[in-house]
């Protein structure tokens, strides 16, 4: 069989929904393999009918939990779900593998839920490029609710959740280092607020303090993120949270205010394209790869600055 006729039977698997195929596609799209574009862009006509909930917060909030409950809740329904966990830092750190041993016990033997991994494996950017086109390759297999669910509060996580149709930031009492978090960025990206562990002290005075900044921040959209309790090990609020999800998507939908996110989202996607191409192909030649290796001990004991290796590289490349 040939490479066209590879990668048709390859996007026909997907479509019928084939978990094989979609952990097949996704690793290609990781792995940066030479047909993974050609994969991607016939991916993408297939793309557009699941939701994709992007889940973010603090370390130690219990978004694994969530996520968890989450999952089982739309698998209730009788939807499939599809969960993508984020790990910034490392494929070793120990939280992405911990994460999928605990959902193994849960949603792992259930065929209708896909639970997928993604590290930058040593990659400097790309984790939120390779992250979506992770949840495209789910969308189009038929993944109805996609959730991605990031470790930290970091530049990657969100990067990624503003890839997402609704985003969600969860957030635990007693924890003023989240609220600070929240401060410093991801306020702006928060479609609705989790309190989890809602059963612990200063549940009340978190919801508080989170009013008082949302009173402050003006949406353009007119959108008020709502502040949901949960207790995630307990199921407690996983119903509400799901109200919440559609109230948001419902919004979207009846002000068509999406068109403005999507457009953005989609600017930010053939940005993320482009400089991953451009950075390939200034350094695509072995005498480029030598050249960055002379720039950057030049660089390193000072003898240039950095400004203008990046300019000696650039005129290489031309």
């Amino acid at each position: 069989m040939d490479a066209s006729a590879n990668m048709k039977s390859l996007i026909d698997r997907i479509a019928a929904g084939d978990a094989r195929a979609v952990a097949r596609a996704i690793s290609k799209v990781e792995d940066l393999s030479k047909d993974a574009t050609e994969l991607m862009k016939q991916i993408f006509p297939l793309t557009g009918r699941g939701l994709i909930i992007g889940i973010t917060g603090a370390p130690g909030a219990g978004k694994s939990s969530l996520v968890d409950k989450l999952a089982l809740h739309y698998r209730k329904k009788g939807e499939r779900v599809g969960i993508v966990a984020v790990d910034p830092s490392s494929p070793f750190s120990g939280g992405a593998i911990l994460g999928d041993r605990i959902r193994m016990q849960t949603l792992g033997l259930d065929s209708g839920v896909f639970i997928r991994s993604m590290a930058t494996r040593g990659n400097l950017g790309g984790l939120a490029r390779t992250t979506v086109d992770a949840v495209s390759i789910l969308d189009a297999a038929g993944y109805g609710k996609i959730i991605i669910e990031t470790v930290g509060v970091g530049q990657d996580e969100v990067e990624v959740v503003k890839a997402a149709d609704v985003s969600v930031v969860v957030l635990v009492p007693g924890m003023g280092d989240d609220i600070q978090a929240i401060k410093a960025g991801i306020m702006e990206i928060g479609d609705i607020f989790v309190i989890n562990k809602a059963d612990r002290d200063g549940v009340n005075s978190t919801e508080k303090e989170l009013q008082a900044l949302l009173s402050l921040a003006e949406r353009d959209d007119g959108w008020q993120p709502p502040i949901v309790k949960t207790i995630a090990i307990e199921s407690s609020g996983i119903d509400e949270l799901a109200a919440a999800i559609e109230a948001y998507r419902d919004f979207h939908l009846r002000t068509k205010s999406g068109e403005g996110r999507r457009r953005a989202i989609a600017r930010w996607r053939i940005l993320e394209l482009l400089r991953e191409r451009l950075v390939a192909q200034a350094l695509e030649s072995a005498a480029a790869s030598e050249k960055l290796e002379q720039l950057a001990g030049e660089v390193a004991s000072r003898q240039r600055d950095p400004y203008s290796a990046v300019e000696e590289i650039m005129r290489g490349s031309q």
